[in-house]
């Protein structure tokens, strides 16, 4: 694995809308080599989830995804079983006496069988990216319930045995620190923090999305942003949404930035009542506004 090899990589997520650096080039790299999963930790919006869409691009494979909610279980993340298919099935077969044996392996075949995304994932013939978002947002228990996959590649179904991995995936897991991870997930994966970019580098992205865009303005806007990022916000601004917002400016061709251009389109910034008062007033005291200028 050389420096060349990263910067292919780079250069690959590049094209795909995606800029990284060299060292979340590298451990995606070496989560292919050594077949492990990838924790992408980090603030919401810093460009987890877009990580992993460019990487299954990049890699020309399918992306599977799973998220993540309270309340999550097997049923809704591995595998269901279709009862009511099941139910027709043994009503079709009449009054014939057959054993309980017989109407268990018939019930519990493959055509009944409802594929969720995690065994969609290993049962693909062609290997697959598998994102798994926002796991922070699960429970302890269904952390245990992923650690057979994550280090065997193979799920247990109780009504069937154990299905082992067609391919394995190339996957990644999304948290946004609302909660601590166990150590034991944490040891089946290789480990990334994804921060917000510096001004420069989201300087960069802002580019790639909008190649003829005023470089004054796009320096003040990603100047702004990351003073706005320094305050107390209910949600700071994800890059998604910054993103949306120079996209209205450079639309409405504005030359600089200006108090009365953010007072007037903040809200496409900050999606809470209470941000957008709190910025308002911040970009009504001139040396706050003129510090990011």
């Amino acid at each position: 694995m050389t420096v060349n090899e990263w910067e292919e990589l780079r250069q690959g997520l590049r094209q795909q809308g995606y800029i990284a650096d060299n060292n979340t080039a590298m451990l995606l790299q070496i989560s292919v080599l050594l077949n492990k999963p990838v924790l992408i930790e980090g603030p919401a919006g810093a460009g987890k989830t877009e990580l992993a869409k460019a990487w299954s691009q990049y890699l020309k494979r399918k992306l599977i995804r799973l998220q993540c909610y309270e309340g999550i279980d097997e049923a809704k993340a591995l595998y269901d079983w279709n009862y009511q298919k099941q139910l027709l099935y043994i009503q079709a077969q009449g009054t014939a006496p057959k054993n309980w044996s017989d109407t268990s392996q018939s019930i519990y075949a493959k055509e009944f069988l409802l594929t969720r995304p995690l065994l969609a994932a290993i049962t693909s013939q062609a290997p697959s990216v598998l994102l798994i978002d926002e796991i922070d947002k699960s429970d302890e228990e269904f952390e245990s319930f992923l650690l057979e996959i994550l280090s065997d590649w193979q799920i247990s179904i109780p009504e069937t045995g154990t299905v082992t991995a067609a391919s394995i995936p190339s996957v990644i897991l999304t948290s946004n620190n609302t909660r601590s991870l166990s150590h034991a997930l944490r040891r089946r994966c290789l480990y990334l923090y994804l921060d917000y970019p510096s001004e420069q580098s989201e300087l960069d992205i802002l580019k790639l999305y909008f190649p003829q865009l005023n470089e004054a303005m796009g320096k003040q806007a990603v100047a702004f942003v990351r003073r706005v990022r320094l305050e107390k916000c209910k949600k700071h601004p994800s890059i998604s949404e910054v993103i949306d917002w120079v996209n209205v400016l450079n639309r409405l061709e504005v030359p600089e930035l200006s108090a009365d251009i953010v007072i007037s389109t903040v809200n496409i910034l900050l999606k809470y009542r209470e941000d957008c008062l709190n910025i308002i007033e911040k970009v009504k005291q001139k040396d706050w506004f003129t510090w990011t200028t």
